[in-house]
């Protein structure tokens, strides 16, 4: 085999599918891991003339073509730092590092300048699309130097995931830690809009007393129109799916409703926090998780608190045709509070970050692909980077037609006592954002009358106290 056009180190599965991504796009790739069992295994199910393993970190960096890439595919946080400390040694100047896990984009911005004052270059890539994105085409999101950049696009284009236009599903995000920054958002609207989907299963099973089948053609028909997506495909599958020991009954219906986490999620609501940016939605989404991992308390709870009864129901084919409209605009809000934080992050940091080409990216191969990001890709193509998603013609078009349809499920959930965290919130940072006049100057009031902490006024310049007793 000729030298290596690129490396990858840790052959879990997302690893050796990428590998095997990349050696099926006939670019010549050398792997490696720690266990040199798993090496030895990989290879002999899945060699052929462009994939090849190494027994040693000294053999893998010797069979790379200069200048080298290497990406690297392990555990996010000190395993990554771990595997860069061995492979530094071994390189040679202008040598690239490829960070291809779900790092927080903090290191990823460390890892830059450090392995930049050794002479290296390092990117800090997302990569969407869980097993399957990895073998066939992921969506890819690369931060690090433009330059760096330009050495993996090649190979990159080739193995990412096609766009509605069958344009490769890869851009260059922005410096340092962009590209893990904006996969972090990723997957927080990932959160959010699964918990929507959750939220409206569980009405279509509450109120109206549907079995998971049944829901399941209504999420069927949702993949038709404007909800069509990845999620919603999927979601199908997973309500039809028969039991394995109980033919006869819905798997769905035998699964613990405990929901687990990574970690991406509280990566975002937290970061949303440190950067002054309102993300009800998501932060909600992983609070929902949160309180699903309570099922002991729940379940005293619930013998402490009945239910009320069902109040008049809506008819179904007349509310199907609501949840449908108010899922639309509960995602909008979804997507207008991650953008605004990718956004207001990027000012920060003084990325360059372009939102349709995000929105494009993830059209294909991610999680959260699609028709809403097709909208979204057009939409921003016309619009400065600083505009909030609401602000764009189409949008407000799409939200003045679809927001009624929310109020009114929100409205009709509450008082058939159903939480709706991510929903309601949607609405509620909807209706905030969109108001003039908020109550903060109430609490402005309060916060001078017992902590002096003054208050601006509206008639006049500068910062005031009143002596409120």
């Amino acid at each position: 085999m000729e030298k290596a056009k690129i490396g990858l180190i840790g052959l879990a599965v997302m690893g050796a599918n990428l590998a095997r991504n990349i050696a099926n796009k006939k670019f010549p790739i050398v792997v490696y891991n720690r266990t040199t069992e798993k090496t030895d295994k990989f290879i002999e199910e899945f060699s052929n003339k462009n994939l090849e393993g190494s027994k040693t970190l000294k053999e893998f960096v010797s069979k790379i073509a200069k200048p080298r890439k290497i990406i690297i595919m392990v555990q996010a946080g000190a395993a990554v730092d771990s595997v860069i400390k061995q492979l530094t040694p071994l390189l040679d100047k202008n040598d690239l590092i490829i960070d291809c896990g779900n790092s927080n984009y903090k290191d990823t911005q460390n890892r830059f300048t450090q392995l930049k004052e050794k002479g290296l270059q390092f990117i800090g890539c997302g990569v969407s699309g869980g097993e399957e994105g990895a073998l066939n085409g992921p969506s890819l999101m690369p931060g690090g130097s433009q330059q760096s950049y330009k050495k993996l696009e090649p190979i990159f284009k080739k193995i990412a995931a096609k766009d509605f236009n069958r344009k490769p599903c890869v851009t260059y995000i922005g410096n340092n830690g962009a590209g893990h920054y904006v996969k972090t958002v990723h997957n927080g609207i990932e959160y959010a809009v699964m918990q929507m989907m959750a939220e409206a299963y569980d009405i279509l099973r509450t109120i109206y007393k549907l079995k998971p089948s049944e829901i399941a053609k209504i999420f069927e028909k949702y993949n038709k129109g404007p909800l069509a997506s990845y999620l919603f495909e999927i979601g199908t599958e997973v309500l039809n799916k028969k039991d394995e020991f109980k033919s006869t009954k819905h798997l769905i219906d035998f699964i613990l409703d405990k929901a687990a986490q990574k970690g991406t999620g509280t990566w975002t609501a937290i970061d949303a926090l440190e950067h002054g940016t309102a993300l009800p939605t998501i932060t909600e989404a992983v609070f929902a998780r949160l309180l699903s991992s309570e099922k002991e308390k729940r379940i005293t709870l619930s013998k402490i608190y009945k239910k009320p009864k069902l109040t008049k129901k809506i008819p179904l084919t007349t509310f199907t045709k609501v949840l449908e409209s108010a899922l639309y605009a509960g995602m909008l809000s979804a997507y207008a509070q991650g953008y605004a934080l990718i956004a207001n992050t990027a000012k920060e940091e003084k990325w360059d970050i372009n939102l349709s080409e995000v929105s494009r990216i993830w059209e294909g191969g991610c999680i959260i692909r699609a028709e809403i990001l097709n909208f979204l890709h057009k939409t921003f193509k016309k619009s400065k980077p600083e505009t909030h998603l609401f602000e764009i013609p189409e949008v407000t078009k799409a939200m003045k037609k679809s927001i009624p349809s929310l109020r009114e499920l929100i409205a009709y959930t509450a008082l058939n006592a159903i939480a709706t965290p991510s929903l309601s919130t949607a609405l509620s940072y909807f209706e905030s954002i969109t108001q003039e006049n908020l109550p903060a100057n109430f609490i402005q009031g309060l916060r001078d009358y017992f902590g002096a902490h003054t208050y601006e006024r509206t008639d006049k310049e500068g910062h005031f106290h009143t002596d409120w007793q």
